[in-house]
């Protein structure tokens, strides 16, 4: 069996599975803890996606520019994609699994499928107004409004001191983000999940997604808000691999 080849962005990576990879992106402020409980059967490896400043790596600095993220995703973990492999994101980690697919792509790498959740379609991005470079006391009331974090580190004022500055960046990521619209769509299946209840993404712009890929679309909205992918992880996962399952052959 071969050893487990350390690698910042990833957990044991073994060049002798079988298993196709399921590299999985956060949300804005989130972490690989996100995909903890998630279970693919035999055929899919859940690889979660380390972000720097945060878990494991919480020492180096976020990352604020979301493409520029993409390339460092890319060159960390692009030496996995010579078997086949899949991505997934919810929200931001959308967004730059959709970007590392395009870059994957241009190297004639592609995925064998792009899963994306609580986004909308990246030409889509449009924002009123900046969140990231808000008051203190804003901001928390934006990222309270959106139900993604727990009241025990909104009211911790040591935890905020290590969380806000990741949510920032990242936000500002998000927020700069501009998308290319020169290249061309992409070659795999594309999937694209939203939260019944989720008052950021409304169907129509989830279907958007649409016009990214050549080949096949289908979305699916499922119980919750933003978060669905936390709630109703076990509906989400059932349908991840069964439209896997459908497109091997």
């Amino acid at each position: 069996m071969a050893q487990a080849i350390y690698n910042p962005w990833v957990d044991d990576l073994r060049s002798d599975t079988d298993a196709v990879r399921l590299f999985c992106f956060p949300h804005a402020g989130g972490s690989s803890f996100q995909f903890r409980a998630w279970q693919l059967g035999t055929r899919m490896q859940v690889t979660p996606i380390h972000l720097p400043g945060r878990g494991k790596r919480i020492t180096e600095n976020p990352v604020s520019n979301l493409r520029r993220l993409a390339k460092e995703v890319f060159n960390g973990v692009s030496s996995e994609f010579h078997s086949p492999f899949c991505l997934f994101g919810h929200s931001m980690g959308a967004l730059l699994a959709f970007e590392v697919a395009r870059l994957a792509s241009a190297r004639q790498i592609p995925p064998e499928y792009l899963f994306v959740a609580g986004a909308k379609a990246p030409h889509l991005r449009t924002l009123p107004r900046r969140t990231y470079d808000l008051p203190e006391a804003e901001f928390l009331q934006e990222i309270h409004k959106l139900n993604g974090m727990p009241r025990e580190v909104l009211e911790n004022e040591e935890l905020l001191s290590l969380v806000v500055p990741i949510l920032r960046a990242d936000f500002q990521a998000v927020d700069t983000y501009t998308f290319l619209s020169g290249e061309p769509p992409l070659t795999c299946p594309i999937a694209a999940f939203g939260g019944l209840e989720d008052p950021l993404v409304p169907e129509q712009d989830l279907r958007a997604w649409r016009q990214h890929t050549t080949r096949e679309f289908s979305s699916l909205l499922l119980p919750g808000d933003h978060f669905f992918v936390n709630t109703a992880y076990l509906q989400l996962t059932a349908e991840i691999a069964r439209l896997f399952q459908q497109n091997r052959p």
